[in-house]
């Protein structure tokens, strides 16, 4: 799997450690009071980053009934269309870290279907 060739068999202490591998962690900017999220900071791998955001549109497809997909569509009709860009790369990182939870320790990802193949 593209997955476990891009890194992901390494040990990650936490999700954080994990987001910012791939890539989709959020670049925090201070200055004095002022404490703000700067977006994704894409100093990561970058194929895990694209593969990650292409599985994010493959998850709204084919699991559309899934806790992170309602999250995602209800993200977007708050915000808009405008946001589907910057939701679908919060999805990816959400559904990386879930991923990550469902190797690492066998908890499985709210809504989510299986079906034999």
């Amino acid at each position: 799997m593209i997955l476990t060739s891009e890194g992901l068999f390494r040990h990650f202490d936490n999700r954080r450690q994990l987001a910012a591998y791939a890539g989709l962690a959020p670049s925090p900017w201070q200055s004095g009071s002022i404490d703000r999220e700067q977006g994704v900071s894409k100093s990561g791998n970058p194929r895990l980053r694209t593969t990650m955001i292409q599985l994010a549109w493959l998850w709204l497809r084919h699991q559309p009934n899934s806790a992170l997909a309602r999250w995602f569509h209800e993200r977007v009709s708050r915000n808009g269309v405008r946001a589907r860009k910057s939701a679908i790369v919060a999805l990816a990182r959400k559904l990386l870290i879930a991923l990550w939870k469902y190797v690492a320790s066998g908890v499985v990802i709210e809504g989510a279907v299986i079906a034999c193949a």
